[in-house]
């Protein structure tokens, strides 16, 4: 009895906390970003990114920081929209927790390798297109898969937890098998023991892989359109026009060509309009 007595003291003392700290994440997700950096001396937008992404998001040891494409990119936005590159934090997160944080308003943005899709604009706004992928498998130099079609019931295509990829592939090779997995490295690793027979994503982001990994080959040209966006939560529209009209403008004074062969230096720039 005492001690159910003790119990319910502590939940009473503890609930206006609980209250307060659950209010507080609604007033964050909520507030206006356009105002907020209007108004603060310190103007910081907090970029949600990839960590482990070869060439687009990637953690730097020796440096201690996280480089990319997509690095590169938020900075040149945060520049346009704060007037100072500086002003770009950055927060990783994955395919799992990106909406999630940024529901919460833990980021203000996801710039991550993200794919536009119709079910995911149901949950955030995308800006304009800010890279043109498609997705493609990754498989071994000496495989027989050549493309898509060669996949079936004897194949283990690797995928990643959340991502269009894994329902791309089943939507594309139905009779293959599907492992998904946390991230784009477990699934390598997976492929390199021989738990699959091709790791499938965007192929920008497999090339990222090649380019560390001398003995693997994309098989065929992409099997889809799969255009990467800037996530931006539902209700924050000033920001995302903001966004927006910094995209085109490093589109058009040359940033993002410039930074685009940076990281693809075999690439030609794309024609995003």
């Amino acid at each position: 009895m005492k001690q159910s007595k003790k119990q319910n003291l502590l939940f009473l003392l503890l609930f206006p906390l609980m209250l307060l700290a659950a209010c507080t994440s609604s007033t964050v997700a909520n507030q206006d970003i356009t105002e907020r950096l209007s108004q603060s001396s310190a103007p910081i937008v907090n970029w949600g990114v990839k960590a482990d992404t070869n060439l687009f998001g990637l953690y730097n040891i020796e440096k201690g920081e996280i480089e990319g494409f997509d690095i590169d990119i938020a900075k040149a936005l945060t520049e346009e929209i704060t007037g100072d590159a500086e002003n770009a934090e950055f927060i990783e997160v994955t395919s799992k927790t990106r909406i999630p944080l940024i529901k919460n308003g833990n980021i203000d943005a996801i710039i991550a390798t993200m794919t536009i899709s119709e079910e995911r604009m149901k949950q955030v706004n995308f800006s304009d297109v800010y890279f043109a992928a498609g997705q493609s498998l990754l498989v071994p130099n000496d495989s027989t898969i050549q493309s898509v079609e060669d996949l079936d019931t004897d194949t283990t295509v690797l995928a990643v937890k959340g991502s269009t990829s894994a329902q791309n592939i089943r939507e594309h090779a139905p009779e293959t098998n599907v492992l998904e997995l946390e991230n784009y490295s477990e699934a390598f690793t997976a492929l390199q023991s021989g738990q699959g027979d091709a790791v499938t994503t965007d192929n920008a982001i497999l090339l990222g892989i090649i380019a560390d990994n001398p003995g693997y080959r994309l098989a065929g040209a992409p099997f889809t359109d799969e255009p990467y966006g800037i996530a931006i939560n539902h209700g924050q529209e000033n920001f995302l026009d903001a966004v927006n009209e910094a995209l085109d403008t490093i589109i058009e004074n040359g940033t993002y060509a410039e930074i685009f062969s940076k990281w693809f230096p075999e690439e030609e720039v794309p024609d995003l309009d």
